[in-house]
C-alpha cells in the first residue's frame, strides 16, 4: 500500500513538472524565464521519506534557495500536523536553527550564506533521553548551543549587547540532524534547506541564566565543547567562536533570516546556532556526552544522550 502511495506521489510530481509552462516563447530574450511547477508540490513526497526514515531521491534538483524555502514551509506544516496528532503541543514551533554557519561547509554545499530551519516542540527531548539510533536515514550527532529569547525586543536588536539583553538563557544542546536524502544524492544548499536544514531531533540540557555585559559576551565566544564517548574519550572538540566568529553573531544572522521570512521571535523561542563540533555518525548501543567548559560560571556542564536499537515504527 505504501509503495502504491509513493509511486502515485512521485508520478504526480513528474506530471506537475512536465506540465509546467515550457519553451513556448523560446527565442524572445526579453520574455521572463519559463514558470516552474509550484515547488511546494514535492513536499508531500519529501515528508513521506522523512517520516519513513528512508533516503529521499533528488527531489529538488535545479531549485533556487528561495524555492527550497517554499518546500521547507510546506514540509514543516506537514510534520507539525503529524507531531500534533501524536501529542498536543508537539507540533508547535519551539524555535529555529541555523545550519552551515562555517564558510568552509557553505562552500561544500554550494552556498554563500548559512541556512535557516524550524524546530518543532516534538523534536526536542531532555538530557539523558534514549533515542532510536535509526532516527533518520542518515543519523548524525553534533555539539550545538541554544539561546532562549527573553522578549520580542530581540527583533529590533542591532548589536551583540542589545541582542544579549533580549535573551535569558544559554542551553547546552546536542543536535541530532539527518540529511534525509539517499546516500547517492548530491545534497546542495537548496536540497538541505528544503529538508528543514536537516532538523530532526535535539537533546536539551539545563538552562544557564544569561546576563548582559562583557563577561557573558566573552564566555559565549570562548567556551570549549567536547563530545565524549562512554569511556570518556574525546570524539570531537569545538569552541564558541566556531559559530560565525561569535554565537551572538550567529544569533543575529538567524534573527535577520527569520524576520526576512515574515516571522518574528517571541519569548521562549530557542535558537540553535549551528555546528560547534564536527558531525559524528550515530552508533547504536552507545551514549555520548557534550561537555561545556567555561560556559557556566559555576563549572563544566554536560548534556547526555543514549542511542538504542529499536524497531522502526511503520
Amino acid at each position: 500500500m505504501k509503495q502504491r502511495i509513493l509511486r502515485a506521489a512521485l508520478s504526480l510530481h513528474c506530471l506537475l513538472v512536465a506540465s509546467a509552462p515550457g519553451r513556448a516563447h523560446e527565442g524572445h530574450s526579453h520574455d521572463p524565464a519559463p514558470a516552474a511547477a509550484d515547488p511546494r508540490a514535492v513536499a508531500p513526497t519529501l515528508a513521506h521519506f522523512y517520516k519513513a526514515r528512508k533516503g529521499a531521491p533528488a527531489l529538488t534538483a535545479g531549485m533556487t534557495l528561495d524555492q527550497a524555502y517554499q518546500v521547507q514551509d510546506a514540509l514543516v506544516a506537514i510534520l507539525a500536523r503529524d507531531f500534533e496528532a501524536r501529542r498536543t503541543g508537539a507540533g508547535q514551533i519551539a524555535g529555529y536553527k541555523a545550519a552551515l554557519t562555517n564558510p568552509a561547509v557553505q562552500e561544500k554545499f554550494g552556498v554563500k550564506t548559512p541556512l535557516r530551519g524550524v524546530l518543532l516542540a516534538g523534536m526536542l527531548v531532555p538530557s539523558g533521553s534514549e533515542v532510536d539510533a535509526a532516527f533518520g536515514s542518515n543519523p548524525l550527532h553534533e555539539g550545538d548551543l541554544l539561546l532562549r529569547v527573553r522578549s520580542g525586543a530581540i527583533n529590533l536588536a542591532k548589536t551583540r549587547s542589545e541582542l544579549l539583553d533580549a535573551l535569558d538563557a544559554v542551553i547546552p544542546f546536542i543536535e541530532l540532524p539527518d540529511l534525509v536524502y539517499a546516500r547517492d544524492v548530491v545534497v546542495d544548499g537548496p536540497a538541505l534547506a528544503a529538508a528543514d536544514a536537516g532538523a530532526r531531533l535535539g537533546v536539551v540540557g539545563s538552562p544557564i541564566p544569561l546576563a548582559a555585559g562583557q563577561d557573558w559576551e566573552r564566555r559565549l565566544a570562548e567556551f570549549k565543547l567536547e563530545i565524549l564517548d562512554e569511556q570518556g574519550q574525546v570524539q570531537a572538540t569545538g569552541f564558541g567562536q566556531h559559530l560565525l566568529g561569535h554565537p551572538l553573531d550567529a544569533a543575529l544572522w538567524l534573527r535577520d533570516a527569520i524576520v526576512a521570512s515574515g516571522r518574528e521571535l517571541k519569548r521562549g523561542d530557542v535558537l540553535s546556532l549551528g555546528t560547534v563540533t564536527r558531525l559524528v555518525p550515530v552508533v547504536a548501543g552507545t551514549q555520548v556526552r557534550a561537555r561545556y567548559s567555561g560556559l557556566d560560571p559555576r563549572g563544566p556542564v554536560e548534556v547526555l544522550v543514549k542511542f538504542v536499537a529499536r524497531p522502526v515504527e511503520p
